[in-house]
């Protein structure tokens, strides 16, 4: 893949507007081959439905302006919202340990998951899978759930323990967080 093509993958992905300087960084390139590369872009881009635009001191994808009547249409549209954390918390321990019921969920959140299966469930994200020996429904993930998060089945997601701190790092941790709480509290008495 050549400069330009990279910097325009960079850019799709980006947020906002990206400086050369970042796009350099991130290239591990020089900042001249990036503009360079930018201006082939520009050029390749034109006839297309995307253009390049400097704003906000950096670079970023736009969509072509004859599409603006369009995009205006299709922005419209309501949009789905963003999950809540508790949500959020909900959907992975129901794709980590899939089936599993809405008691054993609270129990490893901590508080009631009521309201947070039940969007969930609401948006398509999980579905009832039986009942437990005890009667509990059982919830697993849905086929629209792996089609937003790019799997074709559970046993893609990354391995959690991944995210488990050895005992030294959640040491570490717990102490690098007690100081700066002490910090933010010596800065409060200071005011």
């Amino acid at each position: 893949m050549n400069l330009s093509a990279h910097i325009e993958a960079l850019l799709f992905l980006a947020p906002e507007p990206v400086s050369v300087e970042e796009l350099a960084d991130a290239l591990q390139t020089g900042e001249d081959a990036v503009t360079q590369a930018l201006e082939e872009l520009g050029q390749e881009l034109e006839d297309r439905g995307l253009v390049l635009r400097k704003v906000a001191g950096g670079v970023a994808l736009a969509s072509h302006p004859d599409a603006e009547e369009a995009a205006r249409r299709l922005l419209a549209r309501p949009r789905t919202p963003s999950l809540t954390p508790a949500q959020a918390e909900t959907l992975a321990i129901v794709a980590y340990l899939q089936p599993v019921s809405r008691p054993e969920v609270a129990r490893i959140r901590g508080v009631a998951s009521e309201s947070a299966t039940s969007a969930l469930t609401d948006r398509g994200l999980i579905e009832e899978a039986g009942r437990s020996q005890f009667g509990a429904v059982l919830y697993r993930t849905t086929p629209l759930f792996l089609k937003l998060f790019g799997l074709d089945s559970p046993e893609q997601l990354p391995d959690i323990a991944q995210w488990d701190p050895s005992p030294e790092e959640a040491a570490a941790l717990r102490d690098r967080l007690l100081r700066a709480g002490e910090a933010r509290g010596e800065a409060a008495a200071a005011r």
